[in-house]
């Protein structure tokens, strides 16, 4: 596939999921990021447009891990428990989930679906750690 038509359909399905997610004082928009080196995470007021809290790969707060980790699976649950706990340190105990254009990718199994990848294991990880999707 074409470059310009993967960020076209991308960029579409950005648009597609934000237009029906609003991050609210009480039950802020978890962003989640993946580039091809790193995973940003963001807690958003809408409402105000303020960032609440933010963990990245490239958080100082990771400290000999910071150079470490990728974007992959295993950083995605490490930065997605991360996420939760600097979440429920400001208050914040429930979210709204925007993945952006990232895919949940899912497969189906034996008891439904099963929904693996980078998206997947850092939203479980953030709901192990506590946050209500």
């Amino acid at each position: 596939m074409r470059p310009e038509i993967k960020r076209a359909l991308a960029q579409r399905r950005h648009w597609r999921v934000r237009k029906k997610i609003i991050g609210t004082p009480t039950r802020p928009r978890m962003s989640v990021c993946f580039t091809n080196k790193h995973i940003y995470v963001q807690f958003i007021d809408d409402t105000k447009g303020v960032t609440l809290a933010s963990v990245s790969t490239l958080s100082k707060a990771l400290g000999e891990l910071r150079g470490k980790l990728k974007a992959n699976v295993e950083s995605a649950k490490l930065i997605g428990k991360l996420a939760a706990e600097a979440a429920l340190a400001k208050g914040i105990k429930e979210v709204v989930f925007d993945r952006g254009a990232a895919k949940y990718h899912w497969s189906e199994g034996p008891n439904g679906k099963v929904y693996y990848g980078k998206v997947a294991a850092l939203a479980e990880a953030a709901r192990q750690a506590g946050l209500k999707f």
